[in-house]
């Protein structure tokens, strides 16, 4: 069957003409001053340099078609076809020049569905309990009248001997197909893209029509990037194979949706979107063709996300497995520079991390860059550059030999990190700490243990904001535990991990543990890195398993240990390291009635925690003269 598109028809009138212009009328006005030799690109320092003869944009050809795919998710019969954009300097029509492509590809280019909260799930619920529905935000009306998806990386790339390409994911603007929110097709599509450009799949001048586009200016050498779900479709490229696809450079990617949404076993919403789920975002993204939007609902939406989310208990299943990409790890064979942040609360930096670890042992290239920022943050130009300067235009320029780990210090700018020779650093090393009671006031975090310490308990009671409680001298709503004074910096870099042994009274509760910096600053320059250092969130069910929570016996003990999210970060001198354990999380969590009772057995509960240096770095405190921040005297400052 032929498939119908509301505006497609007009849109493909408008996109011919574009395209005729776009290719015609610049060869026409630059053939009096075509240069006397061909334009090339340019390398200098093993970077890929702006070309004069690619810089003028009036000059560049600007074309839209749709690839095929090798899948049907809307069920129409007929592979789904996605919507492509290109830009490319003339030289690629007049000239024969070949070049790589740099290509990104997202859910978001034609719009997005309402944001607000009243389309969430609301978290004011008991534990355990189906939550009452929700409601959908209105459909997301369909921008068919756009021939250019989006101008974004064209500054970047193009000027310097690069094609830059768009494309929608399954489901939005004029791409066919159903989103899906990580399911299988939201990484063939870009696959069809790259084997498009590659030569091996085929484009049209529109969605259902059969007169073919090539992509005959490509060297065959893609590169991808792109930020926060546009830098999880690298990814999700990359675990297809795909031949061509040399190298990405993802930044904040969303690695599995059950990290994003849940947490060791825990109903858990991404910061600044409270009640948020999977089946929200797919609203969100869902701009396709409304023809076929009752039926992607319906099969997506109401079925498969429905009967495998979850909400009630939040296990790890097979559904989340499906969107979790460290499980699809093996075909990957793109060199990989990954980029994060390690405040970014939204995509939590356990995202990259995990992929990295596992790929190291794979052999493929990989970096890391890492801030101390917020959510995105893009490695500097220069790192960029050299990384698809030597993946894309093959230029030899040592890249393999730069450090592997490239953090930005707490008080330096974005563009000018520190290189370490790799991420943890290479010399932290586990250090234990033990809890000394003093609730419901502060008590004492050391590295040696204290027998007999017995149990405490805290108050659950989400309307107690973090912060607050952090802060307080003295609550119920939470323990906290709270080392010396630093005399010297401390750098911690990896993963701290909690164990702990605790009772609840109820077969149910949140738990919520943060690291802090000690005393508050609530100064108006205060940095992101001045209080907060790390978080985490579990289940006590999950204790044995996080895929088959079990409600809890009340008064009976349980031990469970858990990851709290990477970091790298140096705590000031004159600062202390607070340990907090609470139940609700009021900024990430569920809602419950506030009452519930959690008890911790102080003798058998600790926190390890990465300190380059290890035990003997803190022993500095006492009087040793071994530095506990190791950053090379030398150390460069750009990539």
């Amino acid at each position: 069957m032929l498939r119908s598109c509301p505006g497609c028809t007009a849109v493909m009138r408008l996109s011919n003409v574009v395209l005729a212009v776009w290719l015609i009328a610049p060869l026409a006005v630059a053939s009096d001053s075509e240069p006397a030799e061909p334009a090339v690109p340019v390398f200098k320092d093993g970077q890929a340099q702006v070309v004069k003869a690619f810089e003028d944009s009036d000059y560049w050809i600007r074309h839209d078609l749709w690839v095929e795919t090798e899948f049907d998710s809307d069920d129409d019969g007929r592979m789904d076809r996605m919507h492509v954009s290109v830009t490319r300097p003339r030289q690629t029509e007049s000239e024969g020049l070949k070049l790589p492509a740099v290509y990104v590809s997202s859910p978001y280019f034609s719009g997005t569905g309402a944001s607000g909260t009243e389309y969430f799930w609301n978290p004011r619920q008991e534990l355990g309990q189906t939550p009452p529905p929700r409601e959908h935000c209105p459909p997301v009306e369909l921008k068919s009248r756009r021939p250019i998806i989006s101008k974004s990386h064209e500054k970047e790339w193009v000027p310097r001997g690069y094609v830059v390409v768009h494309s929608c994911s399954p489901g939005t603007g004029l791409s066919q197909g159903c989103p899906t929110v990580g399911g299988d097709n939201e990484s063939l599509a870009p696959k069809a893209v790259v084997d498009w450009l590659c030569g091996r799949a085929p484009g049209y001048t529109t969605p259902d029509g059969d007169q073919r586009v090539e992509a005959d200016w490509c060297t065959g050498k893609v590169g991808m990037t792109g930020t926060s779900y546009n830098g999880t479709i690298p990814l999700a490229a990359a675990t297809t194979g795909v031949e061509g696809l040399e190298a990405i450079i993802p930044v904040a990617p969303n690695t599995s949706y059950y990290h994003y949404y849940r947490s060791n076993g825990l109903v858990r919403h991404p910061y600044g979107y409270m009640g948020e789920d999977i089946d929200c975002l797919y609203d969100f993204i869902h701009s396709g063709n409304p023809e076929f939007c009752d039926h992607c609902n319906d099969k997506v939406r109401d079925k498969a996300m429905a009967d495998g989310f979850d909400r009630v208990n939040g296990d790890y299943n097979d559904f989340w497995a499906g969107r979790d990409y460290i499980n699809d790890l093996e075909p990957l064979k793109a060199a990989v520079l990954m980029a994060h942040a390690f405040n970014d609360w939204n995509v939590v930096p356990e995202h990259s991390v995990r992929i990295v670890q596992a790929l190291k042992s794979k052999g493929v290239p990989v970096q890391v860059y890492y801030h101390q920022g917020g959510h995105g943050g893009q490695p500097p130009m220069k790192q960029m550059n050299r990384w698809f300067t030597r993946y894309l235009h093959g230029v030899e320029n040592d890249v393999e030999q730069d450090a592997k780990s490239w953090i930005v210090r707490e008080d330096a700018k974005p563009d000018e990190p520190t290189a370490y020779d790799d991420y943890p650093h290479p010399a932290a090393e586990p250090v234990t700490f033990y809890l000394q009671g003093g609730a419901p006031q502060r008590g004492t975090l050391t590295t040696q243990r204290m027998p007999d310490q017995g149990t405490e308990t805290l108050i659950d009671n989400f309307s107690f904001a973090g912060d607050a409680l952090a802060k307080a001298d003295w609550t119920q709503h939470r323990l906290i535990y709270v080392s010396p004074e630093l005399t010297q910096p401390v750098h911690l870099s990896g993963t701290p991990r909690i164990t702990l042994k605790l009772a609840c009274d109820r077969p149910a509760a949140n738990l919520s543990v943060w690291l802090v910096s000690l005393p508050w600053n609530d100064g108006k320059k205060a940095k992101i890195t001045d209080n907060v250092i790390t978080r985490g969130w579990a289940d006590p069910q999950n204790h044995a398993s996080i895929r088959d929570g079990q409600p809890l016996v009340p008064g009976q003990f349980y031990e469970l240990s858990f990851d709290l999210q990477p970091d790298d970060q140096v705590i000031a001198k004159g600062q202390q390291i607070g340990l907090m354990i609470f139940s609700s999380d009021r900024d990430f969590t569920l809602h419950p009635d506030p009452g519930t009772q959690l008890t911790i057995d102080l003798d058998a509960t600790s926190i390890t925690l990465p300190i380059v240096g290890g035990a003997d770095a803190l022993a500095v405190q006492a009087g040793e003269s071994k530095p506990i921040v190791d950053i090379p005297a030398n150390a460069q400052t750009t990539p």
